[in-house]
């Protein structure tokens, strides 16, 4: 799993403004180029691009352990401390969660956090972390 080349993610958002103040500073992403339709974004170590666009789509729900998770949806596998750490500081935030921080398959193969919220345009995003990062993959 070392050496992991940066993914390249682009996105549509609504309100490009409102989606740039949200990505910059409630998730603290470095912003890096931009025009007045697109913005990129140091995601985590990976480019994230939000575009304008004005018909983002509904999300649709897949059942997983008990919860209603959004799809589609995207993020980034923190470890364990970076993950209690951002998110206690997006509570601080009052980010409002679609599946607040918790502990997923715990005490089995897979156990990790996970939480889910959305961006201003109503993107889902899933920030996760594994108690033993080798079981990212575990069957």
């Amino acid at each position: 799993m070392n050496n992991l080349s940066p993914f390249h993610l682009a996105i549509p958002v609504t309100n490009l403004e409102e989606n740039r103040i949200f990505y910059r500073d409630v998730l603290e992403c470095q912003e890096g180029r931009s025009s007045d339709h697109w913005v990129d974004f140091n995601f985590f170590g990976h480019q994230l691009v939000i575009h304008l666009d004005k018909n983002v789509k509904e999300l649709k729900i897949n059942p997983v352990d008990g919860k209603s998770v959004p799809i589609p949806h995207f993020g980034v596998v923190l470890d364990w401390e970076v993950f209690n750490k951002f998110s206690k500081s997006l509570k601080n935030k009052n980010v409002q969660f679609i599946i607040e921080p918790y502990i997923r398959f715990e005490g089995l193969v897979g156990e990790q956090s996970t939480m889910f919220f959305k961006d201003p345009s109503g993107n889902a995003l899933e920030f996760k972390s594994f108690k033993d990062p080798n079981q990212i993959f575990a069957t």
